[in-house]
């Protein structure tokens, strides 16, 4: 019998994966998923944002961060600046706000075009783990460890597991187009 753990593992890693680049590709909405992946240069290292400070919707353009140690309010606002993520960030004394701008039609066919190479590398890294579970299956065949009728069949059904991967990261995309062209 042929495992296919590590596939599915690594189709799921991949739909995962897929799923965070593209939450983090900014729509007209303020959404405070486009924060997590900045890192703030706090007490001498670099501290994920969600670490640092509670994250809050204000409005439908608007993200208010605040900190647990409000000294750390410029910290965050450079961060934020320096991450270019497309927003204007206002600090006062004790909270930052990062306001969204409305999406443009140009801003929103970049935006498409973003999503689209997000999952065409999801797309790959699907083939790949393919490609690296064909491989072993040959090599199982050729060892003699499974017979060329059961390599047929596990490879057929390996393309089971590769359609509906690549199924579910199509409607990941789709749900962003949607999101992205309002």
């Amino acid at each position: 019998m042929v495992d296919f753990n590590k596939l599915k593992e690594k189709l799921e890693s991949t739909q995962a994966w897929l799923e965070a680049e593209l939450a983090g590709v900014r729509t007209g909405r303020a959404v405070p998923a486009l924060l997590d992946s900045i890192k703030v240069d706090a007490y001498g290292m670099q501290t994920p944002l969600k670490q640092l400070a509670n994250i809050g919707v204000e409005d439908a353009r608007t993200l208010r961060v605040s900190p647990f140690d409000i000294s750390q309010v410029k910290d965050i606002e450079r961060a934020i600046t320096d991450a270019d993520l497309g927003v204007s960030v206002q600090a006062t004394a004790s909270e930052v706000r990062v306001i969204f701008p409305e999406l443009t039609g140009e801003r929103r066919e970049q935006l498409l075009k973003i999503a689209g190479g997000k999952l065409e590398e999801a797309r790959v890294a699907v083939r790949g783990a393919r490609d690296e579970m064909k491989k072993d299956l040959n090599a199982q065949e050729k060892e003699g460890e499974i017979s060329k009728d059961e390599n047929h069949n596990a490879q057929e059904e390996m393309q089971k597991f590769v359609d509906e991967a690549n199924k579910a990261l199509e409607e990941q995309f789709n749900k962003k187009e949607e999101e992205i062209k309002g």
